[in-house]
């Protein structure tokens, strides 16, 4: 950032104070880079209670975790760069944003750096006016990334910011005060979304990302004000689980980044592909992020130092990881002519990462409630298919936006079978037909889903009112196809209630899912309490092995 007169970068964890009132005229790449530090290291103090804003009181993909995990991805990107231009490190956020992302509230975040990024392109610095207009940019980006957009809402939030800085910067030049200006303005933004938004009005919270929003422009404006932010510790970095790798595919996990000068992405991407297999070779011609799975780690990484210097260097075993992982599950049998299509699913316990083998899921990536996968691992999954064609089953509603993102980054066919819960993913597998091309069958999966129901049976992690129930922290809660719909003292006692609401009378097929704190006894006398009740319903029990739901059901 520059006042008057030139001053020095500090390191990213270091808020510097302001000793003089002058106005701060432009941000540079380094303080751009310190605004980013600023806004996760006081988003890492709030994520919690961001968690607790979600309006279901079920333990889910929570917004601040994804909200967190993606901006630790993004500051990744940029923690190392050196670069002073401000479009080198907001291109490089948005890209580590983007294969990071985890959740819609992630993805939405990614997308608003996304456009940020874009507004700022082959600029060395931004000024008041330039950055209200890089907001502007990032808001149309972030609504564009929705297929209906919600108002009340993290979107709403944005576009509040962005019309909020245009006016600040017709007033002012000093960035300090356009971005005060920008965080009263999140702050109220976000006051107002129960007005316009009635769910959150019910539960009596605010949205949760457009909270995460607004802290992390706190977290920005109480840096550039020379106010206390935590360090930005404990970054961390997704672990890839290649599930269905072959035998051949095993050796180094080798990833690093090429920092240079008029890098050749498509050269790069093909020399490091005769090394090895598994591919992943993205960037521009300053930057270069490559993967690749190889029995020579030592061959690209020569190759990369010739072109550049090397950065976020990892070297990992696979066959040890897989082993590792392998030890709980079974080893899906390798068809004899593997399908043109290959099926991405997601799922989280291994029983269902079991089932979901079993139906012919080429890879299952882990994640699910709790944990969302990040659009790198979906886009690790797809790519790490021996197929041209992928279907991709996301299995959550708070997954399907990271789907398309990793959908819209393979060069790779893909397509998204929107599955919101695992039954539906497992309806969607079943209905897969080997003879069918990729459009037919994404169009049957996708109708197969919509004709399963979903019930689940968990405990609510704190109080709320909600659809007129008075839940409170501790009480088992079922939901009913994502709704919830029940409280009840007892498991049992849940189970009948979201059954009636699923008129299981109606159906023919009850597939009981039970977790992994869920005996096989305790499973096998709640199917035999279901079938003295529903003596038409057929009952089959599967060890579902999931995490945070004790039961999972399925009617069709």
């Amino acid at each position: 950032m520059t006042q008057e007169k030139p001053v020095q970068n500090n390191p990213p964890q270091q808020p510097r104070k302001h000793e003089t009132g002058l106005p701060i005229l432009s941000c540079d790449g380094q303080g751009l880079k310190r605004l980013l530090a600023a806004g996760l290291a006081w988003l890492e103090q709030h994520s919690e209670a961001i968690n607790a804003l979600n309006v279901f009181p079920v333990p889910d993909g929570d917004t601040g975790t994804n909200m967190l995990l993606t901006m630790q991805a993004a500051y990744a990107e940029i923690a190392e760069s050196p670069e002073d231009a401000v479009s080198e490190i907001a291109q490089a956020a948005s890209y580590g944003a983007l294969m990071g992302a985890r959740g819609n509230s992630g993805v939405i975040l990614s997308q608003i750096l996304r456009g940020f990024a874009r507004s700022l392109e082959n600029k060395q610095t931004f000024n008041a006016t330039e950055f209200a207009s890089a907001l502007q940019e990032a808001s149309a980006t972030a609504y564009k990334g929705v297929i209906k957009p919600v108002e009340g809402t993290i979107l709403t939030v944005i576009r509040e910011v962005a019309e909020a800085a245009v006016r600040a910067a017709a007033d002012s030049e000093d960035l300090r005060y356009v971005l005060e200006i920008v965080t009263h303005h999140a702050r109220e933004a976000v006051a107002h979304t129960p007005s316009l938004l009635p769910v959150l009005r019910e539960a009596g919270v605010v949205d949760a990302g457009g909270q995460g929003l607004f802290i992390i422009l706190e977290g920005m404006n109480r840096y550039i004000r020379g106010e206390s932010v935590a360090e930005a510790t404990g970054l961390t970095r997704a672990i890839d689980l290649h599930l269905a790798a072959p035998e051949e595919g095993y050796g180094y996990d080798v990833q690093f980044i090429i920092t240079g000068q008029h890098l050749d992405v498509n050269e790069i991407r093909a020399n490091i592909a005769s090394m090895g297999e598994s591919t992943l070779v993205v960037g521009d011609a300053n930057t270069v992020k490559v993967h690749v799975h190889t029995p020579r780690p030592g061959d690209p990484l020569n190759y990369g130092a010739q072109l550049g210097s090397l950065s976020r260097v990892i070297v990992e075993n696979l066959q040890e990881q897989y082993q590792e992982f392998i030890l709980g599950r079974v080893q899906p049998a390798t068809p004899e002519k593997p399908c043109p299509i290959a099926i991405v699913a997601v799922a989280s316990g291994v029983g269902l990462m079991r089932v979901m083998e079993s139906l012919g899921a080429s890879a299952v990536v882990p994640g699910g409630q709790s944990m969302n996968p990040s659009t790198e691992e979906l886009l690790n999954a797809i790519e790490e298919t021996g197929a041209e064609e992928v279907i991709l089953l996301p299995n959550n509603s708070n997954v399907i936006l990271a789907a398309q993102q990793a959908q819209a980054l393979s060069d790779k066919k893909v397509k998204v079978v929107p599955t919101k819960t695992i039954p539906q993913g497992i309806s969607a597998l079943l209905a897969f037909n080997y003879q069918a091309d990729l459009e037919t069958n994404a169009l049957s999966m996708e109708r197969a889903a919509e004709e399963i129901q979903t019930g689940e049976i968990t405990i609510a992690n704190r109080d709320v009112q909600i659809n007129g129930l008075d839940i409170k922290e501790g009480q088992i809660i079922g939901l009913v196809n994502g709704e919830l719909t029940t409280s009840a003292l007892t498991i049992e006692d849940a189970v009948r209630q979201v059954l009636a609401q699923m008129h299981a009378e109606e159906g023919e097929i009850l597939t009981i899912y039970y977790g992994e704190t869920i005996t096989e006894e305790e499973a096998e006398a709640l199917a035999e309490m279901i079938s003295n009740e529903y003596p038409d319903l057929e009952t089959e029990v599967v060890d579902g092995g999931q995490p945070h739901y004790p039961y999972i059901l399925s009617i069709e």
